[in-house]
């Protein structure tokens, strides 16, 4: 096969990807606390610079380009805009800092504080009910029978005394945090509890999404453009080898 059909199937395979990547930012437009997912590309070397590293740079035939290819993706943990819902249990924090909930034994920080009251009065998540931890690394739990408020600092009161706090973590890093799926990131190195001076968590209130809908849909509209381009060279490169093998057979 011809070396530039090569390229171009790695084009299109690549601009593939990123359509993947760009239709589920857009799927989760309203999902609150949801952080956008960015498709990271790099420059391959051809084979023959790969197998023999000193050509790199000679601009030999050898060391022309191999294409692009994907290199995982990142996500952008922007804040999103904050929302007022009137509803109780729904909470957003206002600049640094995770909620923590358990998911099969594992503590997991999400953004996400659409959260609700189980029967039993614990606060969990509302998907898929796991529940949210306080400082002490146990579930929220909060007497259904009686009127309750969230503090600035993320203290839950009733009857005037404080019943729980919530568990506000942060990472060393952003880079350390992995998606797990369900709006829920896996930290790499334990993360710190925020101190209470830097909190600022909103009852009646969520963050919404990272994804700003009229830049996906640029970015769809772009990454549709490259793969057709792609496309149309593979069809363009297939033509012409065509055209060559029934010349050449000709002149047989």
């Amino acid at each position: 096969m011809a070396y530039g059909m090569y390229i171009s199937a790695d084009g299109a395979l690549i601009q593939g990807k990123r359509m993947e990547v760009i239709a589920n930012n857009m799927a989760n437009v309203e999902t609150p606390g949801f952080k956008r997912d960015l498709a990271i590309f790099q420059a391959r070397l051809a084979e023959g610079t790969i197998e023999d590293p000193t050509l790199e740079g000679t601009g030999a035939i050898e060391d022309l380009g191999g294409g692009v290819t994907f290199a995982g993706m990142a996500t952008n943990f922007a804040v999103g805009p904050l929302k007022s819902t009137g509803i109780p249990t729904d909470m957003a924090i206002v600049g640094d800092g995770f909620f923590s909930v358990t998911k099969d034994g594992e503590t997991l920080l999400t953004r996400a504080g659409n959260f609700q009251l189980s029967p039993t009065g614990q606060l969990v998540t509302a998907d898929h009910g796991y529940p949210v931890l306080d400082e002490g690394g146990g579930p929220v739990t909060i007497d259904p029978e009686l009127p309750w408020s969230l503090t600035g600092s993320g203290a839950i009161t009733q009857n005037g005394a404080i019943v729980s706090n919530l568990s506000i973590m942060q990472p060393a890093s952003l880079g350390d945090l992995v998606k797990e799926g369900e709006n829920l990131f896996r930290p790499l190195v334990g993360p710190q509890a925020l101190p209470p001076e830097q909190r600022e968590v909103r009852q009646f209130y969520l963050e919404g999404s990272g994804v700003n809908p009229t830049l996906e849909m640029m970015e769809l509209i772009e990454t549709s453009r490259a793969f057709e381009a792609n496309m149309n060279l593979i069809k363009h490169q297939d033509e012409m080898i065509n055209t060559l093998i029934s010349r050449l057979l000709q002149g047989n």
